[in-house]
């Protein structure tokens, strides 16, 4: 009779091929990394249809508005600077105060130049956001997730969450005078050799 150590287990077969699946779905995301526009164009349309079933079916209404603010809470981390400058101002304060010096935003041309980091950078944001829209969209296939709730008070609630937070968002951003978006940028155009 055949000793059962002499072979790989059933357990080792398996977790071999999870971890083979695992390194070809990594390839595959590390391939799609330069294609932003495509990445973002096929998940907006991943969005377009389970918005489209949510109008339809005309249920699953609580799945919606906690992919919706989700969706949120990624677009503010993204926004955000990895390094709060708010944090560093408070720094500074209290190293001024005991007589030290501390790091600050360069306001002339002569300082330091420190780039924008974000907190959630735009390959993560794009991953967790299209995860979440399959995450819901596979929701809407089962009954438990209909919760019976009055969908307008929701949409008003998040619409008015929505305001605030923007809001905010904007004033700190005047305020610590960042910008997370390279719109003034310039751009050289590539040689074609």
């Amino acid at each position: 009779m055949d000793n059962p150590t002499d072979g790989p287990t059933a357990f080792a077969n398996v977790a071999a091929q999870t971890t083979l699946l695992a390194q070809r779905y990594q390839f595959y995301l590390d391939q799609s990394t330069p294609f932003v526009f495509y990445r973002w164009v096929g998940s907006g349309t991943l969005l377009f249809f389970f918005m489209l079933r949510i109008i339809l079916s005309q249920g699953w209404y609580i799945v919606c508005y906690s992919l919706g603010i989700y969706l949120l809470n990624l677009f503010l981390a993204f926004l955000q600077p990895k390094f709060d400058p708010s944090l560093e101002q408070d720094i500074k304060e209290r190293e001024s105060e005991e007589g030290g010096v501390g790091g600050e935003l360069p306001t002339r041309q002569d300082e330091e130049f420190r780039p924008f980091i974000r907190r959630l950078p735009e390959f993560k944001f794009w991953y967790s956001a299209t995860k979440a829209t399959v995450i819901a969209f596979v929701c809407t296939w089962f009954s438990i997730f209909d919760v019976p709730v009055f969908w307008p008070i929701l949409l008003l609630y998040f619409c008015i969450l929505f305001t605030i937070t923007m809001r905010r968002q904007i004033q700190h951003m005047i305020k610590y005078r960042y910008l997370p978006f390279d719109l003034g940028k310039v751009r050289y155009a590539r040689r074609n050799n």
